[in-house]
């Protein structure tokens, strides 16, 4: 009873225990449909495999109207089975060493997974029940004890196991199995491999990537954990290193035409030349044959370990599909003695042999099953065959030669993952030698003790295990775990086509995952074959790289890795490929023509040697020397009637002021100093005032001429409108005394208002020029005390210029000392316009009239072009307004006093300088010449028109 309430609390999973009234049964609800290899009859120790044989498990009708059976499998992995066979050689080697385990004889069940996580399951069970009906928990039997178990194969196989067997403390050695998932001694604590973690693999595959620069790559994994854990790793790396996924696609486990349709089609839009796969070559094989289908080309791959040298995947006609595929294969090694183990087989051995051979030669080794096909198609070709003489066609004699094989199971020249398996059971016996030759008293179980090798627990093998240490034979690696995995060592392998058509596997490279990052992988690039024989690295990026000069700028809603080339601003400039942004250039530096330099301003200023400079340093100095010869002239002619007619200071006051304006534009020239800015602008604005304020009292005295000519000739008109209204009353009445009276009195008149006398004599004229001259020099002085101009380097008119000009200080005194210029021009012409119709021989006011004007006209249109220009051009503009104008006054005002001067000297006479007897409506009109005359004349006629009477 004790024993079946036992029963009861431990058959789980495929056994359901029910209670029957006092009894308790337990029934087995399945039998598993397992295939492999088996020897454990008299040997000390068994080691457990795991192989994945075939591809996958026979689909069933899923009729649950029957009792289920166990899936067999399909689909002969002639691949795999080498790996199987390695592990049968090599614990045969080991048998057969004195040396290793030499008491002990190495039993072994191994199980085929095929492929799949159910099968694995199964037989991770069966093994750990020692028998074929598995019941968990319990080890079934008396034979020899379980030392390890030697897989599964892929990771999501080992994982489903590793889960199991670390229940029990169950030692697991896998030799194909990768996925970084697997590290975590948590979840698997049981678990070591013998091929490095794919940690080490994705960390190269992004090495790779960034080492040839390859920024838009797409990823293709597997479905399943080892897949979806290698590529992960590996997108976290390149991500972070900016690299951007065009794509990421998924192989369904299951067979899915329309999956696989839809990933290729993805490919073949990408324009992404670079695509990392991560997967077993199982699962890949369909997706190359619908790339193949496609004629997809110029790609370069990047295989993991799982495929890179898999003949599943070299079939022939894929050269022009992977030609040039880069990838990572296990540490290859050449195992003496395999091939011929290989090659040395029973075909009637056991079931998996026979299907091997049957598999190899086309043929069938089960004479009733040869016969039937051979009378099918007999009947069906309608022919007689060697069957009707009792030799079917399709029939095996099992004298094949495997050594004429051509598939992957014979050739022994990329012995990787074989080389693996190989490893795997070394370390399985190196461990189990170590147990087995504990010394009593040192051994590292509680009291020092040790395990007996007839009878040992699995946990006491997995301490042996994780502390292994040995050099594997042939090669002389050394082995040891760190963490369950092994050092992460990988030739970098290229598909080449050779001269027959074919791919060869070409070493190019090697990485180390234990050395430095920098020196992890080493790469001749120069021994690289790319897809379509080409020699140059194809360029996978989404983008071109942005040269110096411009600066990336993401698209919206896309990866940063696409982007725009955005040319950097004038002033910016960017110096390195696929800058972020643009590097604003400081303030006396400017960007050059390519944007990839900042360079130094151009320094500008109006120079004396410039061509233009040179110009108008001539015309400056003409302008000065003319006048300077006017002055001469009139300083030759003091005495004659033209000048006396002219104040002859005032005179040479506007000739000095016209030298001073002419000269201070040489000043504007050069680089502006403090004492240039200062002296140009002063000179500039006492230049102009002296010549306009000397102008303006001209202007004055002419005007009052005019008005005193005008009220003259007015009264005249009245006089002798009454001298003749009273003789004609006179003659009337016969009243000559009235005449007289009248007479009298218009003679009185007249001389009480005599035009001949100047009310502004040339005191009040030279008077007006000075004070005028002075208020301007007193404006000027403050303006130079409080805020004087000085030089400034102007870096905000022209981008690419520093202009040096004068900084006026005040705008508002500067504005303030040229308004008062402009007052003075602005009266000046007034007064000269008012005494314009003073007609002589020679008309002053009419001269200092135009010659205001043209004085004006040329600052007007100085404002916009003024305004219009910017840096030396200015100063070039302000120079040809202070000469246009200065020679505007010069020409107006005295030429043709100069023209009289020398070449009418005839006309520099006091006759000539009287008035013009010009008579307008009767009446005669004066001019500046003739004033003196005019009342005398007025009163000379009033008494004769008396006398007439």
């Amino acid at each position: 009873m004790e024993i079946g309430r036992l029963l009861l609390g431990l058959c789980v999973f495929f056994h359901i225990c029910r209670p029957l009234s006092a009894e308790s049964t337990c029934k087995l609800k399945a039998k598993f449909n397992l295939s492999g290899y088996k020897d454990v009859e008299k040997k000390k120790v068994v080691v457990g495999g795991m192989f994945p044989v075939h591809k996958r498990i026979a689909s069933s009708d899923g009729n649950t109207s029957r009792v289920p059976v166990s899936s067999g499998c399909e689909g002969f992995n002639f691949r795999t089975f080498r790996w199987t066979q390695t592990m049968l050689f090599a614990i045969d080697e080991i048998n057969k060493r004195t040396d290793l385990l030499p008491n002990t004889d190495l039993g072994y069940v191994i199980y085929d997974s095929c492929f799949t996580i159910s099968k694995a399951v199964e037989g991770t069970l069966t093994y750990l029940t020692g028998q074929d009906e598995a019941v968990p928990n319990y080890r079934c039997g008396t034979g020899a004890p379980l030392a390890a178990l030697v897989g599964a194969g892929g990771s999501d196989l080992s994982i489903a196991t590793a889960r199991i067997l670390g229940l029990y403390h169950f030692p697991q050695v896998s030799y194909s199995s990768t996925c970084s998932a697997l590290e975590n001694k948590f979840q698997f604590p049981t678990f070591l491999r013998t091929i490095p973690n794919d940690k080490h693999q994705s960390t190269a595959m992004a090495k790779m990537v960034l080492h040839f620069g390859w920024t838009w790559v797409g990823t293709i994994a597997a479905d399943d954990d080892y897949g979806k854990y290698g590529i992960k790793d590996f997108k976290e790396q390149v991500e972070e290193a900016g690299v951007c996924i065009s794509f990421s696609e998924v192989l369904p486990k299951v067979s899915s035409p329309e999956a696989i349709q839809r990933i290729v089609q993805t490919v073949v839009e990408s324009t992404a030349k670079i695509i990392v796969v991560f997967s077993s070559d199982v699962d890949l094989s369909p997706f190359i044959s619908e790339l193949l289908n496609h004629n997809v080309t110029n790609r370069t791959w990047i295989a993991s370990e799982a495929w890179i040298t898999s003949a599943l995947i070299n079939q022939p006609g894929v050269s022009s599909v992977l030609a040039g595929t880069l990838g990572f294969g296990v540490k290859r090694a050449e195992i003496p003695g395999l091939q011929r183990h290989l090659l040395d087989m029973d075909p009637y051995a056991d079931p998996l042999t026979e299907e091997f051979w049957e598999t190899s030669f086309n043929c069938t080794l089960d004479y009733g099953k040869a016969l039937r096909l051979a009378k099918q198609r007999a009947k069906e070709n309608s022919t007689i065959s060697r069957a009707v003489r009792g030799i079917p066609d399709g029939l095996c004699n099992g004298r094949e030669s495997l050594a004429q094989l051509t598939n992957t199971y014979t050739d022994v020249s990329q012995l990787r993952i074989t080389y693996s398996v190989y490893k795997a059971v070394y370390a399985v016996a190196y461990a189990l030698h170590n147990l087995e030759h504990c010394e009593d008293g040192k051994g590292p179980f509680v009291g020092k003790s040790c395990a007996d090798i007839k009878n040992f627990e699995p946990w006491q093998l997995m301490y042996y295990l994780k502390n292994v240490r040995f050099k594997v034979p042939n090669t002389d690696q050394e082995i040891y775990f760190e963490n369950g995995d092994v050092e992460g060592f990988y030739d970098i392998i290229n598909w080449q086509v050779n001269s027959n058509g074919e791919i060869s596997y070409v070493t190019v490279g090697r990485y180390n995952g234990s050395a430095p990052s920098e020196d992890s992988m080493n790469i001749m690039n120069d021994s690289i074959v790319w897809n379509n024989n080409e020699l140059e690295p194809p360029r996978s990026v989404c983008s071109e790289n942005c040269q110096p000069g411009t600066r990336k700028g993401i698209r919206q809603g896309e990866p940063v890795c696409c982007f725009d080339c955005i040319p950097c601003a004038d002033g910016e400039i960017s110096n390195t490929t696929n800058a972020r942004e643009c590097i604003l250039c400081s303030g006396d530096y400017w960007s050059n023509d390519a944007h990839d330099a900042c360079i130094p301003k151009i320094i500008e200023f109006l120079a004396f040697g410039e061509p233009l400079g040179i110009t108008l340093i001539v015309i400056s100095a003409f302008g000065a020397l003319v006048t300077i010869a006017v002055g001469v002239v009139f300083m030759v002619h003091l005495g004659t009637p033209l000048v006396k007619a002219n104040d002859a200071l005032l005179s040479f006051s506007l000739l000095f002021s016209l030298v001073v304006t002419f000269l201070c534009s040489i000043v504007f020239l050069g680089e502006p100093q403090h004492w240039s800015c200062m002296t140009s602008q002063v000179a500039l604005a006492l230049g102009f005032a002296l010549c306009l304020s000397s102008i303006m009292g001209k202007a004055a005295v002419l005007m009052l001429r005019a008005q005193a000519l005008k009220a003259a000739r007015l009264r005249a008109k009245e006089a002798a409108k009454a001298a003749k209204a009273a003789a004609e009353a006179a003659a009337n009445s016969g009243s000559p005394d009235v005449i007289v009276t009248n007479t009298t009195n218009l003679s009185d008149s007249n001389t009480s208002a005599n035009p001949e006398v100047d009310i502004l004599t040339c005191a009040h004229q030279r008077a007006i020029a000075t004070v005028a001259t002075l208020i301007q020099a007193i404006a000027c002085t403050v303006w130079l005390i409080i805020l004087p101009p000085h030089p400034v380097k102007n870096t905000s008119a022209q981008n690419i210029k520093i202009i040096l000009e004068c900084d006026e200080g005040s705008v508002v005194f500067i504005c303030c000392i040229f308004a008062y210029d402009i007052l003075l021009a602005l009266l000046a012409f007034i007064f000269a316009f008012i005494a314009r119709k003073l007609e002589d021989h020679f008309s002053e006011a009419k001269c200092v009239t135009f010659g205001m004007l043209v004085f004006f006209i040329v600052w007007i249109s100085f404002v916009p072009a003024y305004l219009s220009t910017r840096g030396k051009f200015m100063v070039a503009v302000q120079i040809f307004a202070i000469l246009a104008s200065s020679f505007g006054l010069l020409t107006c005002i005295f030429l043709p006093k100069c023209y009289v001067l020398l070449v009418k000297p005839e006309r520099n006479t006091e006759e000539m300088m009287r008035r013009r007897t010009k008579p307008r409506d009767g009446i005669s009109t004066g001019t500046s010449a003739s004033f003196a005359t005019t009342a005398t004349e007025v009163n000379a006629t009033m008494a004769s028109t008396s006398i007439d009477d």
